[in-house]
């Protein structure tokens, strides 16, 4: 495998940029190598400036449920292209896309569009503690809602992968209003509840975490959260950022059966580009301005663009919603089935977490239920089998504590050529 292009940018890239990426995952330390730097995908293939060519199971981290370079999406964003590309006004693409969304998630009643999953949820619990006139937020360890500062206290995702459970800058005073249950525990959520009564203005969580690793909520957790909430007069919001319109036309939320009073999006809601999106009742939702006294304002939310390329993508969507989320969901299993045997029969110790067409290949002898079980997974022998895995033609999530996404594109040979390509690297951990 040829690297000599992306070692030269990265060597330009880190005189340049922090770490030399504009994210930290990306910057490969978590597997003990240098990133890729990849020049064009399409489908379920990437290729790297030095012409590497790849099945990506990264897809953008996540939005790309439809693979890259969709022909629909893409066509539609050439002909709004012609139009112009932001015009800082209201668009008719804005309205149609709301619709849309509002009917595939009925638990959202008003929506409003912003650019980036952290947007949205540094939004949403701001009108949580307008709406309550309460302070305190309930978090999980281990979830990961964007890089506000409210949210990074014992995060996922980048903060889990560098090993910073929080993060400089964060003034203890604001940090001491986020308090973290444990994902999967009720019990943990009842005391805390219990302990700072009348002071919780909301419940966010991932309803499945994918940024400790994917990991099920199990014995009726969900569901559990909602009953709390409404006791105890608490906005429980599902950060839907990765999981809305993956697991299922209508979200976590749909899967699971169970209705949040706010909902933050993002990621296939763009079709590749930056959006974010918030939404919920509308007796919460109303307290926005310029309808309530709830501020919140951005230059390019809504762009037509990006909303042209979501609305493409969530339209495909819907209108194949009875065959899609069925196709995604036999393709992940039978992935997840034929890791799990190929390890057992080399006796090497994994945890495949599989749901919808989110994964996660733990490195772990035991169930991984929540942030600790994660901690507990092996990242030495991950970053081995993550190179091992890139040099037969795999691209991974370059961490063990992030999601798989499976794609619309990805094909049966895929599917065979990544089994295959897995258990070469099982053989080779164990040489």
């Amino acid at each position: 495998m040829k690297t000599g292009k992306s070692k030269n940018l990265y060597s330009k890239a880190l005189s340049l940029m922090p770490g030399g990426v504009n994210s930290p995952v990306r910057a490969f330390k978590a597997v003990n190598s240098n990133p890729l730097f990849i020049a064009k995908a399409s489908g379920s293939k990437i290729w790297d400036v030095d012409g590497n060519k790849f099945i990506d199971y990264v897809m953008s981290w996540g939005p790309l449920i439809l693979g890259h370079s969709h022909p629909e999406v893409i066509s539609a964003v050439k002909n709004a292209l012609k139009n112009g590309t932001s015009y800082g006004a209201p668009t008719e693409i804005e309205v149609k896309m709301a619709e849309l969304i509002k009917k595939m998630i009925p638990s959202i009643e008003l929506v409003r569009m912003v650019n980036s999953g952290t947007e949205a949820t540094m939004s949403a619990i701001r009108l949580a503690r307008a709406y309550t006139g309460k302070k305190k937020i309930i978090k999980f360890e281990g979830c990961y809602h964007g890089h506000a500062d409210s949210f990074l206290v014992k995060a996922g995702s980048g903060a889990t992968t560098l090993g910073i459970p929080s993060s400089p800058g964060v003034p203890n005073e604001l940090a001491s209003l986020t308090l973290n249950a444990k994902f999967n525990d009720i019990e943990s959520v009842q005391k805390l509840v219990d302990e700072n009564k009348n002071e919780i203005a909301c419940i966010i969580v991932e309803p499945v975490p994918g940024n400790m690793g994917v990991v099920l909520p199990k014995d009726d957790f969900l569901k559990k959260l909602r009953e709390i909430c409404d006791r105890e007069n608490i906005v429980l919001i599902f950060d839907e950022v990765i999981t809305g319109f993956r697991l299922a036309p209508g979200g976590a939320q749909e899967l699971f059966g169970v209705k949040p009073d706010l909902t933050t999006l993002g990621k296939i809601i763009g079709g590749g580009f930056p959006v974010g999106a918030y939404g919920g009742k509308k007796e919460i939702m109303q307290l926005v301005a310029p309808s309530g006294p709830v501020y919140q304002a951005g230059t390019l939310s809504g762009n037509p663009i990006a909303m042209t390329a979501g609305y493409t993508t969530l339209k495909i969507l819907y209108e194949k919603r009875k065959t899609i989320y069925k196709q995604l969901d036999s393709k992940a299993k039978y992935l997840a089935e034929r890791f799990r045997e190929i390890a057992d029969k080399n006796g090497v110790k994994v945890r495949v977490n599989q749901i919808g067409s989110m994964m996660t290949i733990f490195f772990s002898d035991g169930e991984v239920y929540d942030y600790e079980s994660a901690l507990k997974s092996d990242t030495k022998k991950f970053a081995k089998f993550f190179n091992l895995m890139l040099k037969n033609g795999v691209y991974l999530p370059p961490s063990q504590f992030e999601a798989m996404f499976l794609s619309t594109a990805h094909t049966e040979q895929d599917i065979e050529k990544t089994i295959k390509a897995f258990e070469k690297a099982i053989k080779a951990l164990l040489s």
